[in-house]
């Protein structure tokens, strides 16, 4: 087996499909998709799959939660010893500095999480005994990643970890704090730790700098940047959490957020409103166009159907009219659901 394996929102499947079959196509790399809805995961097939590995980095992605290259499946594995055709399988590779043992995050993946870490605890020693694994993880070799879909039916992979998810399962864990105006806080939160790498962060949100936030009662997001100590302006006809305002960072201008614009441009603007796509990518691009914010992160709500190409049509939309060259990243994140969410920010020279 040699290809791609992919962890995604269980029920998107189709739409990383897509996006794996038309981003391998635009990259010039033949093969092809094998997935069933609610699985969880996207195997794509292909012969070349280190080239294509490096072809398609993982923060390119929007419906993968993770991106490993497959070594090896193994359909029928014995109960009784799952540790000697895994060894087998990592015949002549170079040793490992971790090794996870995932499973999907669905409903039939679920139950395997038990089985995930006692398995895990047994594989290490012997990835060790075998001269395969590092003493201790070490982030300069590659990352070892065993995915069980069942009992007896697992794929051996592997992954860059410059080019990975740094979290199991591709899924951040974030506590969801008690002061947190909503739950969509976690969305921001996230969105700022899987878009941008440390030293991005570092660079681009820094202490000071002023931020809108269009349509941002109760005030999550807001609260989110004030955390960053940024001087927001929350725009929104509805009302803001006390203990928000009450920081002395937020200014709140009860409009709408659709049609507002700042008298003078700033460093960010997020929006989370509920709007047609195609009608947010162009608003969003207005902001850029004109030079209302120099940085973005905005959410995209999805259709029922055709949801890659929705997608694809939109980012398209926002790139043509902002009319600047961007550095535009988008990942349907684990506290989204029927959403995106975009990064834009000024292309590097």
């Amino acid at each position: 087996m040699s290809g791609l394996l992919c962890l995604c929102r269980q029920g998107f499947e189709p739409e990383l499909a897509g996006e794996l079959t038309a981003r391998a196509g635009t990259a010039g790399f033949y093969g092809y998709a094998r997935t069933q809805r609610n699985d969880g995961y996207v195997v794509f097939a292909c012969d070349q799959a280190e080239a294509l590995d490096r072809a398609l980095p993982w923060r390119g992605l929007i419906f993968a939660r993770q991106k490993l290259r497959i070594l090896a499946e193994l359909p029928q594995l014995d109960h009784a010893d799952r540790i000697t055709p895994i060894i087998a399988a990592l015949d002549g590779q170079a040793r490992f500095g971790d090794v996870w043992v995932e499973h999907p995050d669905s409903d039939a993946g679920k139950p395997l999480a038990g089985l995930a870490r006692s398995f895990g605890n047994a594989l290490r020693p012997a990835l060790r005994k075998a001269g395969l694994l590092t003493d201790k993880p070490n982030e300069r070799y590659p990352r070892l990643h065993v995915v069980f879909i069942a009992g007896t039916h697992a794929f051996v992979a592997v992954a860059d970890t410059r080019d990975s998810a740094p979290w199991a399962l591709g899924i951040p864990r974030l506590k969801l704090l008690p002061e947190a105006p909503s739950r969509s806080a976690l969305k921001l939160d996230e969105a700022l730790l899987t878009l941008m790498t440390p030293e991005e962060r570092q660079a681009l949100v820094m202490p000071g700098m002023r931020a809108a936030d269009l349509g941002a009662a109760p005030g999550g997001w807001t609260w989110v940047l004030t955390r960053q100590h940024l001087h927001v302006t929350s725009v929104d006809n509805g009302p803001l959490r006390q203990h928000v305002l009450d920081t002395g960072l937020v200014e709140h201008l009860r409009a709408d957020g659709f049609h507002w614009k700042p008298e003078q441009p700033l460093d960010w603007m997020v929006c989370d409103m509920v709007e047609q796509p195609r009608r947010v990518a162009e608003r969003m691009a207005t902001w850029i166009r004109e030079g209302w914010c120099r940085h973005t992160i905005f959410n995209l709500k999805l259709p029922m159907k055709k949801r890659w190409d929705e997608t694809a049509l939109c980012l398209d939309l926002f790139a043509e009219q902002a009319g600047k060259p961007l550095d535009i990243r988008a990942k349907q994140l684990y506290h989204d659901r029927e959403e995106i969410t975009v990064l834009a920010t000024p292309r590097q020279r």
